[in-house]
């Protein structure tokens, strides 16, 4: 995971049939922003625990089905999925099964990140395992026998995650590895012999440790070289021999290589022509999962290691397959499946058939999937011929006689990707008449380390210039209407958004910040205390604020907001932990004074992205209503 995508996260027809401005166009039928949102999200649970029931009946996943994240037990058999938590306030998150049936369940308060671990009892209560005001801990996994429970945590030093082991019968715990700081936990060996860390330096350069639990505790440094080489952690192999880690050190991109635990000789796995995402292995390790970032898409590939053949399996739809867990037999394999019009699905398959089956259907069967548009990946001319590979959504019946509106949306990080995959937020807006060009502006991720790392400490620079860019690319599109070009982004896409409204004040007819920074300063000298091992490979990127706080100041939209002079809608979480509430406030107060169209939405049980439904709908609907009025001309 990189440092630096700190301030990443979310988001019955109606009776007449709404004009885009086509004839073709109103053969589609638009759909509310309630309709697409009472899709169904499903998560299966943690990669380190057991997703399958003890008795294999049943998968543990979350799902959003009230509206609020609970944890649920999926039939495999079929059926609808069964309330294992029952929340109405806060996300709930599955992790793990016990082998006595128990659950694992981890999640925080209002969105304030702060997430703890809970202990799902018999009976239904749950039991916190983590307790505290203001630690932060995490499920880290289960070793094989379930006999111990790993977890971080930092309640002995806020700035420190140390790993614990609970004993799943007494729930006891120790501390099994004493974080000295500046090391982030990535893994635990089957054996729980070993624990792998990683060490963020800059934001070009990190290191992977070792830590022998049997000898004397200290971290060991597995990859030293010369110069900047960004190191992470993929996994223990399940015979705890192996650990297997990327390094971007051999070219552009992380490829998979192996370090034997005994004698430290380190090989070469996987190696592809872009990022190699993760890589697992089922329980007894004959069956291997990997996948690449291919352009914005996840290629994924299950290995029979036996014969060194791919898994082929019968009835499985299009789609990007992620998420896959085995049952501890290896009779069965679960795995979710989503594309650009289809959410994320839950399916099964018996490995000795390899006929998969369908457990959920998460698209709300209101929408018809064919009304949905899929993406195409475009690339276009950047500052210094820089190309910008980015995702577009055309709105069916989009043409030169027939232009449509159009918004640029700015992920975030910095360091993010926008990839290809299903969006309620783009799907709605695509629906009803609006093209959206993700773009991909110099610095995101799954490009390549030199285009990952073009706009360290030039952030709100020629990044911001690349947006702007997307811009007049789609004014360039005959099927677009050229003076109804919007931009939009969360978190740090937020800041670019406030950043273009502030520093290219006329290059877009109105923009949408979605919890964005608009105070470097005070944000980068505000970072939660958890963020301990990161604080300095972000610095290295944005700049440290000792020394930087000049060049922050000159690229905050705060301390330039008297140039805004087009209309803004600001979202916010009150409870967010990365970008303060203050942040929005004042960049509104101070938009307002130019007597700018600013609106402003601010949920109070909301922190960093939005988890309940009902606030997403309500935010939704807010972009739709604002864009229908400061962008798109009358029809």
């Amino acid at each position: 995971m990189r440092a630096t995508s700190l301030l990443s996260a979310a988001l019955m027809l109606v009776g007449a049939l709404a004009p885009v401005g086509s004839a073709a166009a109103e053969t589609v039928p638009k759909y509310t922003a309630a309709q697409f949102f009472d899709t169904t999200s499903f998560r299966v649970a943690d990669a380190g625990g057991l997703a399958f029931s003890p008795d294999g009946r049943s998968v543990l996943i979350s799902s959003d089905a009230t509206g609020v994240f609970n944890a649920y037990a999926l039939p495999v058999a079929g059926g609808a999925p069964v309330p294992l938590t029952t929340s109405t306030t806060d996300a709930v998150f599955a992790a793990s099964y016990l082998p006595d049936g128990r659950v694992l369940v981890q999640g925080d308060k209002g969105g304030n990140e702060l997430t703890h671990v809970y202990l799902r009892e018999a009976d239904g209560s749950l039991r916190d395992l983590t307790p505290g005001d203001k630690l932060k801990a995490g499920f880290a996994g289960l070793s094989p026998d379930g006999k111990t429970l790993w977890v971080t945590s930092n309640a002995r030093d806020p700035q420190a995650f140390d790993v614990l082991g609970y004993d799943t019968r007494t729930f006891e715990s120790r501390i099994l590895f004493q974080n000295p700081g500046g090391f982030m936990p990535a893994g635990v060996s089957t054996d729980g012999r070993w624990v792998a860390l990683e060490k963020p330096n800059t934001s070009a350069d990190s290191d992977v440790y070792l830590v022998d639990l049997t000898g004397d505790g200290k971290p060991t440094l597995i990859t030293p070289g010369e110069g900047a080489v960004s190191t992470s952690v993929y996994g223990f192999t399940p015979d705890a021999k192996t650990l297997v880690f990327a390094t971007n050190a051999h070219g552009e991109f992380n490829q998979a290589w192996t370090h034997d635990l005994a004698s430290g000789e380190q090989t070469p796995l996987i190696e592809a022509d872009w990022d190699v995402m993760f890589v697992s292995w089922s329980p007894s390790g004959r069956y291997r999962v990997s996948a690449v970032n291919a352009d914005a898409s996840t290629a994924l590939t299950i290995l029979d290691t036996r014969d060194g053949q791919p898994l082929r399996f019968e009835g499985l739809p299009d789609g990007d397959i992620g998420a896959v867990r085995f049952s501890p037999d290896e009779a069965r394999v679960a795995f979710t499946v989503a594309s650009d019009t289809s959410p994320s699905d839950v399916f099964v398959a018996d490995l000795a058939d390899r006929k998969v089956r369908r457990l959920t259907t998460a698209l709300n069967p209101a929408i018809d999937e064919s009304h949905l548009v899929e993406a195409t990946i475009i690339r276009y001319k950047a500052e210094g011929g820089v190309e910008i590979p980015s995702v577009l959504y055309r709105p069916k019946g989009a043409s030169a006689a027939n232009p449509v509106p159009a918004v640029v949306l700015v992920h975030g990080g910095p360091g993010g990707q926008t990839r290809r995959g299903y969006s309620a937020m783009v799907q709605h807006l695509v629906n009803h008449g609006y093209a959206v060009l993700g773009a991909n502006n110099r610095g995101s991720s799954g490009y390549g380390k030199t285009f990952f790392h073009m706009d360290d400490r030039k952030h709100g620079e020629a990044d911001l210039r690349d947006i702007v860019a997307g811009g007049d690319w789609l004014r360039a599109q005959d099927w677009v209407a050229d003076d109804e070009v919007a931009v939009m982004g969360g978190s740090y896409g937020g800041y670019i958004t406030a950043a273009a409204l502030t520093f290219h004040p006329e290059a877009f007819e109105a923009g949408i910040n979605i919890f964005g920074v608009t105070n470097w300063v005070r944000t980068l000298e505000s970072i939660p205390a958890w963020w301990g091992a990161q604080r300095q490979a972000l610095y290295d990127e944005m700049g440290d604020p000792a020394t930087d706080a000049e060049r922050h100041r000159r690229i905050s939209p705060l301390f330039h907001a008297k140039n805004i002079v087009r209309p803004m809608l600001v979202v916010q979480g009150a409870n967010d932990p990365r970008v303060l509430q203050v942040e929005s406030d004042e960049l509104v107060a101070a938009a307002r004074a130019n007597n700018v169209p600013v609106e402003y939405v601010l949920f109070p049980d909301e922190g960093h992205g939005f988890l309940r439904r009902e606030n997403r709908i309500t935010a939704q609907e807010s972009y739709l209503k604002f864009l229908d009025t400061h962008v798109r001309k009358a029809d």
